[in-house]
């Protein structure tokens, strides 16, 4: 939904999602990081090396190769990027498990924390997809109370409230952020960090946050 072209006439409604994402990117261009991670989920974890393309054939934009198509977590990652930095901006792209236990996910964190460069870290990952009857999952009571306790934690970089989230009611929720999310708490232990929630709603019945953490 956040690329225009794949979006069609519901563009509009997600232009506000798309300055944010904008905003939150620029924010990392400018922080003085020396490299940049894109990280998302998808059914295993993996490191992808250079050079990759994106792609949104599957989903009907010929855009790209699509025998060879990023998960979309990426695309859509490496959208942004090119969108708000331009073509020429370099990161690396790697993918966590979408049911990676927390555990692991802790470790997984634990290594990027243990990168004595200064690094950023682009998270992609939605909230739940149950908000309501036009929602992919359908209506689920359960699913605002938890995607407000996650923008609470983005808010105020609340590390053990993302580490502690439940796997197995993120799954059920169709949430895709939770294994990136750990990810990124576990990374972020030990440091003072600045927070920023620059985007929380629901279009469509699917939560999309906007945050920012800078070291302070």
């Amino acid at each position: 939904m956040i690329v225009p072209e794949i979006a069609s006439g519901a563009a509009p409604e997600l232009a506000g999602l798309r300055a944010a994402c904008d905003v939150a990117i620029r924010r990392i261009a400018s922080s003085g990081a020396r490299s940049l991670l894109v990280l998302g989920s998808d059914s295993s974890t993996i490191d992808y090396v250079s050079p990759t393309r994106g792609s949104f054939s599957p989903w009907g934009l010929p855009d790209g190769d699509p025998r060879t198509p990023l998960p979309l977590s990426l695309s859509v990652g490496a959208w942004l990027v090119n969108r708000a930095l331009g073509q020429n901006h370099t990161y690396r792209m790697a993918t966590v498990a979408a049911d990676e236990p927390a555990d692991g996910c802790v470790r997984f964190g634990r290594r990027l924390g243990d990168d004595g460069d200064p690094w950023a870290l682009l998270v992609m990952g939605d909230g739940s997809a149950c908000r309501g009857i036009q929602a992919p999952g359908y209506d689920d009571p359960r699913a605002k109370p938890y995607d407000e306790m996650v923008a609470r934690a983005l808010a105020t970089a609340d590390l053990d409230a993302l580490l502690g989230l439940d796997p197995v009611l993120s799954a059920e929720l169709m949430v895709a952020g939770r294994a990136p999310w750990q990810v990124l708490a576990a990374a972020a232990a030990g440091g003072r960090w600045r927070a920023t929630l620059e985007y929380d709603d629901a279009p469509y019945g699917v939560a999309y946050f906007v945050a920012t953490w800078e070291r302070v």
